[in-house]
């Protein structure tokens, strides 16, 4: 009652002159001075009566004053621990009923929660000062992604945008990506705060100085303002991801999500708890970083990697119309459509031809005849993690995130980035059969995110061979992930990717410049997703009942129904004589459609806009492009 009552006073926000989240750092303090001050006496106390034994060892009690024999006495010893026990009982109760019932009051409460979320955001605007702009890889003040301005109209007294607002041009396209001002920090709380701790220690919050920050600055990341603003236009009324990215560095150039949110409805709790209570469409979450697929024939360029580091290049597979059956297995693997070869190129063919028509069969024989610890070993190098269990495929905890995969200035920098660690499965325990699903991007391949698979294709697109972390800092050096392929054998794949858009047969012949070579594979997966109540946005279900013959018990488990959904696929890489740029494009649910009807088509628009903006490089820019960028007055790196 006397918290409830405490809530109701005006001016409560202001009390400490600060907001009431510091109310239970002080009380947490006080605790811990308690704690010592028992402590201390406590010792104290010990230390007392030893000397007091040592000196008084060899008298007889009978023998001592009236008085010493009291002091001596049980009951003396009683009152003065009665007295210590009394005071930290005291501050213990004091401090964990109040953290109790304050968690159980925010639950419930909704001016609770108001209050505590905008005591968070006060005392993050609190450092508005120190928080400067977020520009875009140019620098250009135009472009900037998140700014301050005054906001002299505002009438929200005692808030964040009183006078001072926070600016965001891409309200929704950089949302994901910046994160809120409460829960997980994204960019917008980790580039401007240079320290792992996410928020400040008790002792911070209740003295009258600011904790210790660093000083005004503005910061640049490798995101391009105009490609990330044309990727989210891509994907609109899709659900989707898209990653373009510079092989050659690991700059982040666009990362877009959908469906996403508003930044601008984040501010408001009501709005930011039905976000977060989306389970649907989990506009909180970014796909491209953290949304599992199932990777299709673009899978099939990690195969071919993986033949090319163990001398299998050449092999020739027999290819046929009723499909390739591994060893142990009487289930056939098929092309695509069923009673042919793909592409009509049946019998004996080639690693350069099979990837060109994107044979099933040819890529599961080569991924049975590689074996589990080859595919493992190719697996660390491009940052997948092998996994001996079927179990094992999702991982949990601290292994379900890949923090240490970006080339980032500091952990938390890494923590707001880090991607949902893909994971392939090639233990003992898995199948020829299994295998072979995972040569052609099925079965226990079906854990990768979009970032990865724009990975895989900037491997062969680095001049050496090489992968480099992703980063999303412009100031980073450029570091190196692993070496995973020769020169030499990057550019022959480049050119193996190439005849997929060039030549008769291909998949992707629509993503053809021309003057602008690019090299890419598509694909199309199947997989099992939640269904939702439309009404609800609950996960449906059916109520499975089981009888114990024996007892007669009756139980009931909930079984999630699930739907099968079709997705599509493109991953590319372009200028192909030295590119600066590695595409994934997913488009989620395309129905009977494939990924180079689907997903192609966007990542040819991508490359059409980067050649405007001029990311391919100036050689590549028509003399349209080039009044177009005029008119935006940039000159891209």
């Amino acid at each position: 009652m006397f918290l409830h009552t405490f809530l109701q006073l005006d001016g409560v926000s202001s009390i400490f002159t600060r907001p009431l989240e510091r109310f239970p750092a002080a009380l947490s303090l006080m605790f811990l001075g308690g704690m010592l001050f028992v402590s201390v006496i406590l010792t104290l106390f010990v230390l007392t009566n030893r000397r007091r034994k040592s000196v008084l060892a060899n008298e007889s009690p009978e023998n001592l004053p009236e008085e010493v024999r009291k002091k001596l006495g049980v009951t003396s010893a009683n009152r003065a621990l009665w007295l210590f026990r009394v005071v930290f009982v005291f501050l213990a109760a004091t401090v964990f009923g109040f953290h109790v019932y304050w968690a159980i009051y925010a639950e419930k409460e909704k001016d609770f929660r108001e209050l505590s979320d905008n005591g968070i955001r006060v005392r993050r605007a609190a450092a508005s000062d120190l928080r400067g702009w977020m520009l875009d890889r140019d620098g250009n003040l135009e472009d900037a992604f998140a700014y301050w301005k005054l906001d002299k109209k505002s009438d929200n007294k005692g808030k964040v945008d009183e006078d001072l607002a926070r600016q965001y041009p891409l309200d929704k396209e950089m949302a994901q990506l910046l994160g809120t001002e409460v829960g997980t920090p994204g960019l917008e709380r980790t580039l401007f705060r240079r320290k792992d701790e996410a928020t400040p220690e008790a002792l911070e919050v209740v003295m009258s100085g600011e904790p210790k920050k660093d000083e005004s600055r503005d910061v640049k990341i490798t995101i391009d303002s105009d490609l990330q603003k044309f990727a989210f236009e891509q994907l609109s009324g899709k659900k989707g991801a898209i990653v373009v990215l510079n092989p050659q560095t690991g700059d982040i150039l666009a990362i877009a999500s959908t469906p996403t949110f508003s930044l601008a409805d984040s501010k408001d709790p009501d709005k930011l708890r039905r976000i977060e209570n989306d389970k649907r469409d989990k506009p909180l979450l970014s796909k491209a970083l953290r949304e599992y697929y199932v990777p299709g024939s673009t899978f099939k360029l990690f195969t071919m990697m993986t033949a090319f580091r163990n001398g299998m290049e050449g092999s020739i597979f027999n290819v046929k119309p009723e499909g390739y059956t591994p060893p142990g297995s009487n289930r056939p693997i098929r092309d695509a459509a069923k009673g042919s070869c793909e592409g009509g190129r049946c019998g004996d063919i080639d690693i350069e031809t099979a990837f060109t028509v994107s044979s099933n069969q040819y890529f599961a024989q080569m991924a049975v005849a590689l074996g589990g610890k080859r595919l493992a070993d190719t697996a660390n190098a491009v940052g997948i993690m092998p996994v001996e269990n079927i179990e094992d495929a999702i991982p949990t905890g601290e292994s379900s995130f890949y923090k240490d995969l970006f080339n980032a200035s500091n952990n938390s920098i890494k923590v707001a980035v880090a991607p949902s660690r893909s994971t392939l499965v090639t233990g003992k325990s898995v199948t020829s059969y299994d295998f072979g699903l995972e040569g052609m991007g099925q079965g226990f391949a079906s854990q990768m995110t979009p970032l990865q698979m724009a990975m895989i294709a900037g491997i062969p697109a680095n001049m050496n061979g090489q992968l480099m972390r992703p980063k999303i800092e412009v100031d980073r050096q450029p570091e190196v992930y692993s070496q995973v392929l020769t020169p030499q054998q990057a550019e022959r794949i480049r050119n193996i990717m190439a005849r997929v858009t060039e030549e008769p047969g291909g998949t992707a012949t629509a993503v053809n410049f021309g003057d602008i070579r690019v090299g890419g594979k598509t694909g199309t997966a199947n997989r099992q997703v939640p269904i939702f109540d439309d009404k609800t946005g609950e996960r449906k279900f059916r109520i499975i009942k089981t009888r114990n013959r024996k007892t007669g018990v009756v139980t009931e488990r909930k079984k999630f129904l699930l739907a099968d959904q079709v997705d599509g696929w493109f991953i590319c890489i372009t200028p192909l004589e030295r590119p600066t740029m590695a595409i994934a494009v997913l488009v989620e649910d395309i129905g009977n459609k494939y990924g180079g009807g689907t997903a192609a088509p966007i990542a040819a628009n991508l490359i059409t806009k980067a050649r405007q903006i001029g990311l391919l490089g100036e050689e590549y820019k028509t003399k349209v492009a080039a009044q177009t960028d005029t008119t935006t007055r940039r000159r891209r790196r």
